[in-house]
């Protein structure tokens, strides 16, 4: 009977030390509980080494299957396009996830300016460094920049190009871009209303959570930010020289990147072709992957 009774009471004080490790670190839990379910549909979690930084990749699809590398956005890791990815990967191409220098689980050196243009050279460094000669290469937001910018240096390298809610033209935000590192929980309801059309209500130890991994990685961010308002590595000039088939998806309520800039890149892109999706926002990819994914195969496959 003592037996049972210890092992109830080391099973309670278990229980507790659970709840109030998930109370102090939601997005830890959120996070393994997203890594667990990856791993069980065949997501491998993998370390590149590119100019002597650890990259961090998720991959997964059939070996030998065509590539597509897919590229996060600012503040953004490898997860974020896992509900995108299954498309491609039931359709038979092997699909890489980076991280950029900064970001997720890559490493973050000191000495890194973070700028578009720098980023870029991470992600060819990436395709060396796993042998990769030639890809379909897609990015979401600053990761849409990000892959513009390596297309235009290095367009043997890319089959096709797909651009998600693409930053990258010249035209200043008309919101405050303070708002990319929320310091309270009144920031982070302005930023999630600038990314989603209905932002869902977090509850307030979550929210703390958020603001806490905001400061961690605040200077990475700011350092970002910095570069691209300089407006050094805009891609005007560059996009009428691309010479590959691009794909330009858009959430039809972006307000962080309204559509006339879809529309702006269109008109620079004579062979591209536009999609854009009603209902939807900057996170488009995640939240209307199963209006997206088809129409992202069916690109690919062409």
């Amino acid at each position: 009977m003592k037996a049972i009774k210890a092992s109830v009471w080391v099973a309670g004080v278990l229980v507790v030390a659970a709840a109030i490790s998930f109370w102090e670190r939601p997005l830890s839990y959120y996070g393994g509980a997203i890594d667990l379910c990856e791993s069980l549909r065949g997501v491998e979690s993998r370390t590149a080494i590119v100019a002597g930084h650890r990259v961090h990749y998720l991959i997964e699809g059939p070996v030998g299957g065509p590539a597509v590398v897919l590229v996060h956005g600012l503040g953004g890791r490898a997860e974020d396009w896992r509900k995108l990815t299954p498309y491609l990967v039931k359709a038979g191409y092997r699909v890489y996830r980076p991280e950029l220098l900064g970001y997720g689980r890559s490493e973050q050196p000191a000495d890194f300016s973070y700028s578009v243009r720098d980023e870029a050279k991470v992600v060819v460094g990436f395709l060396d460094a796993l042998g990769l000669k030639q890809v379909d290469l897609g990015g979401w937001s600053m990761g849409g920049w990000v892959v513009q910018e390596v297309a235009s240096a290095n367009p043997e390298r890319v089959r096709r190009l797909m651009l998600f809610d693409a930053a990258g033209i010249m035209e200043p935000p008309t919101w405050d871009t303070a708002l990319f590192t929320p310091e309270t929980p009144a920031e982070l309801d302005e930023l999630d209303a600038l990314l989603m059309p209905h932002p869902p209500k977090l509850p307030g130890f979550v929210v703390r959570d958020v603001l806490r991994i905001s400061d961690q990685n605040a200077w990475v961010i700011h350092k970002a930010v910095y570069s691209m308002l300089t407006g050094q590595d805009t891609t005007d000039a560059l996009l009428p020289q691309l010479k590959m088939p691009v794909l330009i998806v858009w959430g039809a309520e972006d307000r962080l990147l309204p559509l006339r800039q879809a529309e702006k890149i269109h008109r620079l892109v004579p062979q591209s072709q536009l999609e854009v999706i009603a209902g939807c926002g900057h996170l488009a990819p995640g939240e209307c992957a199963d209006q997206i994914g088809p129409k992202v195969v069916e690109f690919v496959k062409r």
